[in-house]
């Protein structure tokens, strides 16, 4: 039995603990019940919901969707109250207007960017350019890139891809991959020049590129202190260009024996440019050579039948009917001399010819177009060559190490052509060229003989050479001008 007191210490009826138990149960029960309401509002709350989708999904998708402006969002990010008078209106069946296309900007994707990723991917394309090395092989470079069965295909096309089969190191080329397939091949035959093979659907085309030099013009001018060749080094010229030099006023002037101290020259010449680049020097167009006072000038010109050559200012070919040495760079070592004593016999023998001493191996240059009437030793001429040019003239050509390719008596040359090069072969006590002119059987000599002038352009080709060199030649005259001016200050 337990007792209960009031504050005011009264004493009440006892209770009985049967009573206390059954207290505490409806206690039990009345937090029972106020942990349920709150269950309930959740259950009803998602069947609401599922209520909610149940009427969208069976909304036809052909009716058009209204929506009510006032429970819009504002621009001003206002909010706009719906003003639902029955709530069930908020889950009643809405019209849906049919969406046949959807706009990539409603969710934020730029369609632009995304159609160029796609594309991309799809048509990644890569490029590998290969310089081809010794022992490279066109199987090896194909197959470590998967490329065998293109290969073979490839070389089916013929004679169109020979230039392909015949690699060789220094070369470069350079495949084009579309994806995992082979799009192109392009070989680099030199610096102007490109094979390029293209692939298409079932086919290969075969195209072959050419590029052009940008060509620009370059002015030197020089005084000669020693000789041409270190004159025309100390102003830049390559030996291209000074070797075109002496082969234009090689006719005229003897550049082993004619050059003095003090002579001049100017020259107009080509400089070639790819892609911004210097390559290398071009041709000469214009230049004055001035030999003992004596002034020499030459332009290029092109004449209606595309030949090319070199013009006086009257119209003359600069290239005669034979060249006045046959040796480049050479020096006289012995001249033409009728009572000269031999270095080798001792005696009185005369020297009907020229000795011009350069290096064993130098090139010996045929003296003028004609036909080779001799080859073989003679005597104490060594290895000889003799040449008839026409009915008048002929030159020969003694002491020689060895014969130039492909000659043999009845042979027709032209002149320049290497006929032989420098040695000491008979009676010589060092490497030289021992070089006769004779016409008409008697011996000249060569370094003055009068040699038979070219033949000048036609009267009808030489008003239009005339109109089109005009420019050069004032050009070579104002240079001229300019520096007889500044030798006088």
């Amino acid at each position: 039995m337990v007792t209960y007191w009031n504050k005011s210490h009264v004493r009440h009826q006892p209770l009985l603990e049967s009573d206390y138990k059954q207290k505490l149960r409806f206690k039990k029960r009345e937090g029972h019940r106020s942990a349920v309401i709150p269950l309930l509002v959740l259950i009803i709350i998602i069947l609401t919901g599922v209520v909610i989708a149940s009427v969208s999904l069976k909304t036809p998708t052909n009716t058009k969707l209204t929506i009510d402006k006032s429970s819009l969002v504002s621009n001003n990010n206002e909010t706009i109250a719906l003003s639902l008078q029955d709530p069930l209106a908020a889950i009643a069946p809405v019209q849906v207007e049919e969406i046949t296309a959807i706009s990539p900007s409603l969710i934020g994707i730029d369609p632009k960017s995304s159609l160029a990723t796609a594309t991309n991917t799809e048509e990644k394309t890569t490029s590998e350019s290969i310089t081809i090395r010794k022992g490279d092989t066109l199987s090896a470079l194909f197959s470590r890139r998967g490329f065998q069965t293109e290969l073979h295909s490839i070389l089916t096309l013929g004679q169109q891809v020979d230039q392909l089969r015949k690699i060789h190191p220094g070369q470069t080329i350079h495949f084009k991959i579309k994806g995992p397939n082979l799009a192109s091949i392009t070989l680099d035959l030199g610096p102007l020049h490109s094979l390029e093979i293209v692939k298409n659907e079932d086919s290969y085309s075969v195209l072959k590129h050419q590029r052009s030099f940008d060509r620009r013009s370059k002015m030197a001018f020089t005084t000669i202190d020693s000789s041409l060749y270190l004159a025309g080094q100390a102003v830049g010229l390559s030996d291209k260009v000074i070797m075109q030099l002496a082969i234009i006023f090689g006719w005229d002037i003897d550049f082993a024996l004619d050059i003095r101290t003090g002579d001049q020259f100017s020259v107009v010449y080509e400089q070639l440019f790819l892609d911004g680049q210097y390559v290398r020097d071009g041709v000469i167009l214009s230049a004055e050579f001035i030999n003992a006072g004596q002034s020499y000038r030459a332009v290029r010109y092109t004449d209606t039948s595309g030949n090319i050559d070199y013009y006086s200012e009257n119209g003359h070919s600069m290239r005669k009917p034979f060249l006045r040495t046959p040796v480049d760079f050479a020096r006289v070592s012995s001249g033409f001399n009728l009572n000269r004593r031999h270095p080798v016999l001792n005696t009185i023998r005369a020297h009907k010819g020229v000795d011009y001493a350069a290096a064993t191996g130098t090139p010996i240059k045929a003296a003028g177009d004609g036909k080779v009437v001799h080859r073989g030793n003679k005597g104490g001429y060594g290895r000889t060559i003799i040449l008839q040019h026409g009915s008048q003239y002929s030159t020969l050509y003694a002491h020689m190490r060895r014969y130039g390719k492909n000659l043999n008596t009845g042979s027709r040359v032209k002149q320049g052509q290497i006929i032989g090069y420098v040695g000491s072969s008979g009676l010589a006590t060092g490497p030289h060229l021992h070089y006769e002119f004779r016409i008409n059987g008697v011996h000249r000599n060569p370094l003055t003989v009068k040699l038979p002038d070219a033949q000048p352009l036609a009267q009808a080709a030489l008003q239009r050479f005339k109109t089109e060199t005009a420019e050069r030649f004032a050009q070579l005259e104002l240079f001229s001008s300019s520096r007889i001016a500044q030798l006088a200050q």
